[in-house]
């Protein structure tokens, strides 16, 4: 049977799952290639912190080895970056003039940091955490250098300041909010990651974005300046100010984006043979940028490829979760609380926990919590379901209750 033609551009978490899902439903389908800008086969980008704290090899998380391809009959071509689109005729062309051509074709081009516009980007040894080479870079510099800033107080910029300080690099991180996480935790959760950030030696500067960076002699990063007049030693500047979804390509070849390469609940694009999926899309307005949605959209994508069509992806609901050893923080929805809600707190100082529940006629919309995260998978399903939680008011701050003891007090209240 003639086989129809799909390739993928990006070869990381989100397409590569997609390729997964396709070929459980209808392996014999296609003929598939993949072309992947890292010279490697598709890895875990979420445990490059991990990786960075020493407590994971490179080795340990990649997801599909080249092995994997071979022996599903995909032909991957690492190393090379796409550089058009031809729609017309069907092709898609790589830097280094290699073609292919195809029926379908997924765009998973993921996105690119944002390098803000501060005099002094361009030096040496001033890079984003996006991959296996920025985390390479990290760990070579903590061998030879001291210091290190990281610009930006989110998931990601935690997370490398923290791996950073155990490779003995002394660390300070600048955000522009009054307080840690500001998109994803309360002040008071915020206030309390940095305070346990800061007892393992982190430093930080909230509130003062920097002024510019200045560099050597030699064209290196040797410090980050403020308008204030002080400066910070910098022998290394991580970016971990937000991110791009990548749709410079897409746009070349014509495709509608605004804030990502727009696509419909099918995950396709208005090109009907080109779908896309992952950080570089705008779904509903929305741009994602954690792999549980991506995930979700990749088993959606697989099933129209497969010629199923009976899927659809209507959105995501999305918890932060950091990955910093010792430390645990869960958010989701709206957990500071809008107009109409109201909130039912719990603040232990001295056993470190902070737990934040917001409700809104009848049903959790909201969740904080830091130091406790056990029930977190809970809150979220209640959330997700938009159950009505009347009957476990009294439980909820506590976690799951034991069935028995609603059914108990239900009769009860009857």
């Amino acid at each position: 049977m003639h086989k129809l033609k799909l390739v993928l551009i990006g070869n990381g978490m989100a397409g590569v799952r997609a390729l997964e899902e396709l070929l459980k439903l209808n392996a014999d389908l296609y003929e598939i290639t993949v072309f992947g800008a890292e010279p490697h086969p598709n890895y875990n980008r979420i445990m490059l912190s991990p990786v960075l704290a020493g407590e994971q090899e490179f080795s340990d998380i990649v997801l599909n080895d080249l092995d994997w391809y071979r022996d599903h009959g995909i032909s991957l071509h690492t190393g090379k970056r796409i550089v058009a689109i031809d729609r017309r005729n069907r092709k898609v062309v790589a830097d280094d003039n290699t073609e292919a051509s195809y029926d379908r074709l997924l765009l998973a081009t993921g996105s690119t940091p944002f390098i803000p516009p501060l005099p002094g980007n361009d030096l040496q040894c001033v890079i984003g955490y996006r991959d296996i080479g920025d985390t390479q870079l990290m760990l070579d510099t903590a061998l030879t250098h001291q210091h290190a800033v990281v610009v930006g107080g989110g998931l990601l910029g935690l997370e490398a300041a923290n791996g950073l300080t155990l490779r003995g690099m002394q660390v300070t991180v600048i955000h522009k909010g009054q307080w840690l996480l500001d998109r994803q935790l309360d002040e008071r959760a915020g206030k309390q990651l940095q305070t346990a950030l800061e007892r393992r030696g982190i430093r930080f500067r909230l509130g003062t974005p920097p002024k510019q960076l200045r560099g050597n002699k030699g064209g290196r990063v040797c410090a980050v300046d403020f308008n204030d007049g002080t400066s910070v030693a910098a022998d290394l500047v991580v970016m971990a100010a937000g991110i791009r979804p990548n749709i410079q390509l897409a746009e070349r070849a014509g495709l509608a984006c605004n804030g990502g390469i727009l696509v419909n609940d099918t995950l396709q694009t208005f090109d009907p043979r080109i779908y896309a999926i992952g950080e570089c899309v705008s779904h509903r307005g929305i741009a994602y940028g954690l792999v549980a949605p991506l995930f979700e959209q990749a088993k959606v994508c697989a099933n129209h490829l497969a010629r199923l069509g009976y899927q659809r992806y209507l959105g995501s609901v999305t918890p932060t979760k950091l990955k910093v050893t010792g430390i645990d923080l869960f958010s989701v929805g709206d957990f500071m609380g809008a107009e109409g809600t109201e909130s039912i707190t719990l603040n232990d100082p001295s056993s470190g926990v902070y737990k934040k529940l917001v409700l809104k006629a009848d049903r959790l919309v909201g969740v904080c919590l830091y130091g406790d995260t056990a029930d977190n998978n809970w809150y979220l399903q209640l959330i997700s379901e938009a159950r009505s939680i009347g009957h476990l008011r009294q439980h909820l701050m506590f976690g799951r209750p034991d069935p028995d003891d609603v059914m108990q007090q239900t009769k009860a209240v009857a």
